[in-house]
């Protein structure tokens, strides 16, 4: 497939003419509201087989190939040209399809009750696409039993599907993360034996085959404490067939200090079946803008990742959701900001008329708009380009698959890429 910036003065109409595809094709596939209007930077994704290169002043054809892991041969016979010849600025090569990678994907899902028929809806059209769903989330009492969410016949479409259903185990209370709580599970081994056992009964009875722990914002002191409980749940989960995973925060380094401090990853890695990278929020509700997810830091995390855990039990978190900060930024007195999806956050960009611009370094696009008050908004968030450089990372460090979070944030474009590039197991 084909990723295309929308440049001034082009309509839908122009650019299908351009890639020879209607452009009804091209709105639906991106699941445009109004086909009739677009925003200049706007990234599309075209719906062909491979893509088209058009070339620059410097390119050989060595180059090209070299860059799309083809051999010069090859490439002057898929598009009828001397190998030998000279290229002419503008001229369109056929870059053929890659071969797929074969990845994992995991998808939280967090129902609300009651469970609307319009989430019901979206899970029947996304598990194709996933080897997990994770239900987010049971939240562990401090006496060792579990609060349930509303579930309706979610897990039985994922099952239908091929899709694992994965129960997802927190230390919400009152609504946040509890580093309290957690202590308290921690030291009472009643209570964490009962957490455990009542896991393992729900699991059973649901379906669930993975039980999924996403304990946040510890205290650091806690870290072998939480450790010793994976241990824990990990022998009396495994014996009863089960698998056994947690979510680790976004760490470039050996930190054992703050809110991160307590996320251990190298036991995490020996402990657990797989782990996930929560590799997002450095954008976040009350910071200043800046992207949610951006190339240089994921990659770092990465980086420390993978020198702590095997590559095979790794996946990397994406955000499917972007931030509307309003100005004064970044103050004690900011407005926290608005989060919107990526086809929310585009959309908002059509209406204001307002060109979105595209940051290099960290991968991410961007726009500024004025509100009726004349209130200065800064906009980050996802498009086909953002996930791309995501997906190069995934392939370029050999991890096991990608995460999202969550449901019901509207982005077209990487489900499209998603099937595009990879191939989803099914276990």
């Amino acid at each position: 497939m084909q990723i295309h910036v929308v440049k001034p003065g082009e309509s839908l109409f122009i650019i299908g003419n351009i890639y020879g595809v209607p452009y009804e094709q091209i709105a639906q596939a991106n699941e445009l509201e109004d086909a009739s209007q677009l925003a200049i930077g706007q990234a599309l994704v075209i719906p062909i087989v491979g893509t088209y290169y058009w070339v620059r002043p410097g390119d050989s054809l060595y180059r090209i190939a070299q860059t799309h892991g083809l051999s010069v041969e090859r490439l002057a016979q898929i598009n009828n040209i001397n190998p030998a010849g000279i290229l002419q600025v503008g001229q369109r090569l056929y870059i053929p399809e890659p071969p797929k990678t074969p990845i994992d994907s995991l998808l939280y899902v967090e129902p609300r009750n009651p469970v609307s028929q319009q989430m019901i809806t979206e899970v029947r059209q996304r598990v194709g696409q996933l080897t997990y769903l994770a239900m987010f989330s049971y939240e562990v009492q401090r006496d060792g039993s579990l609060k349930e969410p509303p579930l309706d016949d979610i897990p039985t479409i994922a099952q239908n599907a091929g899709a694992l259903n994965m129960m997802v185990l927190t230390n919400l209370e009152n609504y946040g993360f509890s580093a309290d709580l957690a202590h308290a599970l921690f030291t009472d081994q009643a209570a964490q034996n009962r957490m455990i056992q009542n896991a393992i009964e729900t699991a059973n009875r649901i379906g669930y085959k993975d039980i999924h722990f996403d304990f946040e914002l510890l205290f650091p002191e806690d870290r072998e404490l939480y450790n010793q409980l994976l241990r824990n749940a990990r022998d009396q989960i495994h014996k009863a067939g089960l698998t056994i995973s947690t979510a680790l925060a976004p760490k470039a380094g050996e930190v054992t200090t703050g809110i991160y401090g307590a996320h251990d990853y190298k036991a995490h890695g020996e402990i657990c079946d797989f782990v996930v990278l929560m590799t997002y929020e450095w954008g976040y509700t009350y910071s200043a803008p800046q992207a949610v997810s951006p190339i240089g830091p994921v990659r770092r995390v990465v980086e420390y990742a993978v020198s702590q855990i095997p590559r095979d039990k790794i996946f990397l978190g994406q955000n499917l959701y972007g931030y509307d900060w309003s100005a004064p930024f970044g103050q004690a007195d900011s407005k926290p900001a608005v989060a919107l999806s990526p086809r929310m956050a585009t959309n908002l960009a059509i209406n204001e008329k307002v060109s979105i611009e595209y940051d290099a370094v960290a991968q991410a696009p961007h726009f500024t708009y004025y509100d009726q008050q004349g209130t200065e908004h800064e906009v980050w968030f996802e498009d086909a380009r953002s996930i791309n450089a995501k997906f190069d990372l995934l392939k370029e460090f050999r991890l096991r698959g990608i995460m999202y979070w969550k449901l019901g944030l509207a982005f077209p474009q990487n489900w499209l890429l998603l099937e595009d590039r990879f191939t989803i197991r099914k276990r």
